[in-house]
């Protein structure tokens, strides 16, 4: 990301150009910076804001698409951030203004088994919203051309499937049949031309803020929301790093069946697998073998103290 000389200059001038000085001189807090954002709170006498400067010009679709699901989320009762604007209008960059969300991170709540619950629930109210295409851009959009209209083309252009299936057999992450059988999965997984749906793409603890009494006051980070087949794609990122008792909070809170998990969980662990392939080429290309090696471990199953 390209840095801005002077973030927190930029975030005053935005605040000001729309909000002026009626709500006097604000604190301006960076809160934290990555590839694609800096974020910032933002606050004043009455209210707090948090503002988000992207990386470049580009970076307004991704805002454009956060505010349609976030907006789409909410008309469902999903608890979510309160958009207030998406524009270039009052900096060199993309911003997104929204309000700042109330509560603590559920990470580490000590309530976390009711909160995963109500998560779930959350996420089918999430899934069940239809949207038309697969991928990242979707009904946002008024773009048609770089629509991925079908599940194959998604797979193709948006997944790279292709591709990612090449660096997990050359690392040795696969054999060959498990090659072969996580792409007939893959391509197999839109059964009758399924129609996709809204995915958050990240709903976890972390994305999680909580009220004093262990309620969700809010879902946060929609950065990586798609259209995509729901719940596999939901379901594949959300329960990735939970443990098995907390999957099962998860999947009941969800309205999932013991029997329906077990008709897509061929789908939801070929996902899972599929998006490891990134992170294992950044790790060949830095040289981390260690890295590498329990890569290696846990694509080979050798985790799973499950199953035989």
């Amino acid at each position: 990301m390209k840095e801005l000389k002077q973030p927190k200059k930029t975030v005053r001038d935005i605040i000001a150009w729309h909000f002026g000085d009626k709500d006097g001189k604000p604190e301006i807090e960076r809160l934290s910076g990555g590839i694609t954002n800096q974020v910032f709170c933002v606050r004043a006498k009455k209210h707090s804001y948090i503002v988000r400067l992207g990386a470049d010009a580009g970076k307004i679709n991704d805002f454009l698409k956060e505010q349609w699901a976030i907006a789409k989320a909410r008309e469902g009762g999903v608890p979510a951030p309160e958009v207030l604007e998406v524009s270039v209008e009052a900096a060199p960059v993309p911003y997104m203004i929204s309000r700042q969300s109330k509560g603590t991170e559920a990470t580490y709540h000590a309530g976390r088994s009711a909160i995963l619950r109500e998560m779930g629930r959350f996420a089918a109210i999430i899934n069940a919203i239809p949207t038309a295409g697969f991928g990242a851009t979707f009904e946002w959009s008024l773009n048609r051309l770089s629509h991925n209209t079908t599940w194959a083309a998604y797979l193709e252009n948006e997944l790279e499937l292709e591709k990612n299936l090449e660096t997990l057999g050359s690392a040795g992450m696969l054999d060959p049949s498990r090659i072969r059988k996580l792409r007939t999965t893959l391509e197999g997984a839109s059964r009758n031309d399924r129609p996709p749906a809204l995915n958050h793409g990240d709903m976890r603890l972390k994305n999680v803020l909580v009220d004093e009494k262990g309620r969700i006051a809010c879902i946060l980070d929609w950065e990586h929301c798609t259209s995509n087949l729901a719940p596999e794609w939901e379901l594949a990122l959300a329960l990735h790093d939970l443990s098995i008792d907390e999957k099962q909070d998860f999947l009941e809170g969800y309205g999932l069946t013991g029997k329906q998990i077990s008709g897509i969980s061929p789908v939801l662990k070929a996902m899972a697998i599929i998006n490891y392939a990134p992170a294992v080429r950044h790790a060949l290309h830095a040289k981390k073998e260690d890295k590498i090696e329990w890569y290696r471990v846990r694509l080979a199953g050798e985790l799973d103290l499950y199953s035989l």
